[in-house]
């Protein structure tokens, strides 16, 4: 069973119907007991790092994010989820974020002369074989949406990178915790296979 843990981001039910699609057991939930038990946990979500970090804080969800990070079980952020990993972001930073790995996040320079945000299809370049990455074709274009982008502290954590204006780290991944700046539920096949590979993980 994979527990979508929903604290208020959005972005909840087309994860659910995309692990539903793949045939994964999952159930949307905010309460702790059952994100603790779960077999798997999916973080997702889309909106402000501040307002998402203060949702987690107030559904009493915080720490039990950071316990299940630890406790080897398959864990997966997507988007906003992965941003809120790390320890700050510009867009927040009065927030603190759960600090699960080390890296800020920071907003794409207006001068780029690209469009903020980051909307659409992007390829990804792999920095090393994530098991989320099992079965896919060099350089695969994925869904972003967002404005802001991570910068890891460690270039170890770091499983693909994306050009935008600028290389930004795409997804990272540490023992069992995963995350992906892009939209698996919405990447198509790519996406789909990533999401059967974090399946498998369970």
């Amino acid at each position: 069973m994979v527990a979508i843990i929903d604290y208020g981001a959005g972005n909840i039910l087309s994860v659910q119907k995309a692990l539903d699609h793949i045939g994964c057991e999952n159930v949307v939930t905010s309460d702790a007991a059952v994100i603790s038990a779960a077999d798997g946990v999916v973080l997702p979500g889309v909106g402000s790092f501040g307002d998402a970090m203060d949702n987690l804080t107030r559904r009493g969800l915080r720490e039990t994010v950071k316990e299940f990070a630890g406790s080897g079980k398959p864990f997966l952020g997507i988007c906003l989820g992965l941003q809120v990993m790390f320890d700050t972001s510009e867009e927040s930073p009065e927030a603190e974020g759960l600090s699960l790995l080390a890296g800020r996040v920071t907003r794409f320079p207006p001068d780029m002369g690209l469009k903020i945000p980051h909307i659409g299809w992007n390829s990804i370049a792999f920095d090393r074989r994530c098991p989320l990455f099992k079965g896919l074709p060099e350089e695969p274009y994925v869904y972003f949406v967002h404005s802001y982008y991570l910068q890891a502290k460690e270039e170890g954590v770091v499983s693909a990178t994306a050009e935008y204006g600028l290389r930004f780290h795409a997804a990272v991944w540490k023992d069992n915790v995963f995350a992906t700046q892009f939209h698996p539920e919405k990447s198509g096949s790519v996406g789909l296979r990533i999401l059967e590979n974090f399946a498998e993980l369970i």
